[in-house]
């Protein structure tokens, strides 16, 4: 265990969430119908958890996955920075720099349940602990709607752009990530 994480898990009460576990689909649940969310929540047989496997299950391009990174927040030592954004972007050290005032780090692997209250492969946007904030990418704006996560590595959810603000919570829109745009070159 990480003296970060440590330091974190004595001050969030975080309920241990196992793969396959309902738990986290459910909290999302309630958050999204406590918010008046009346539409339905995707579950999977089998991992959605990728941007790939993701879209095989929902039938849909990779670019519409909205995919939520986790990174430590540069302004709060004790919180999470969640990107979230779409399924072709890459996030820009230097671009999340500017925004944030310092260098992206991702969560660990250790850190991620702690901070965004979801397992890996399952991090969304939704019903994350009061010291994560969400900011939505601007690669997220040429759908109208796209599939975040829903809590769960086999779970996912559509939902309009505007729908996705107003449920996530989200701090503001930002413009964090390159190769998504057609000018922008790929690289290996």
């Amino acid at each position: 265990m990480s003296k970060q994480q440590s330091r974190i898990g004595a001050k969030l009460r975080v309920p241990r969430l196992t793969r396959g576990s309902d738990m986290g689909v459910n909290r999302v649940r309630t958050h999204l119908t406590e918010r008046g969310w009346a539409g339905e929540i995707l579950e999977f047989d089998d991992s959605s958890a990728t941007v790939e496997l993701a879209a095989q299950k929902v039938g849909v391009d990779s670019q519409r996955i909205a995919k939520t990174l986790g990174f430590y927040d540069p302004e709060a030592p004790e919180g999470a920075v969640l990107i979230v954004a779409a399924g072709d972007a890459k996030v820009n050290g230097g671009m999340f720099k500017r925004q944030f005032g310092g260098k992206p780090r991702m969560l660990s692997r250790d850190d991620v349940l702690a901070f965004t209250g979801h397992p890996i492969g399952g991090v969304c946007p939704f019903a994350n602990p009061t010291q994560t904030r969400v900011f939505l990418d601007e690669s997220l704006r040429r759908f109208d709607s796209v599939f975040p996560a829903a809590g769960s590595a086999t779970s996912a959810v559509e939902l309009s752009i505007d729908a996705l603000e107003t449920l996530s919570g989200s701090v503001q829109w930002v413009d964090v990530t390159t190769q998504w745009r057609q000018e922008e070159p790929a690289t290996a």
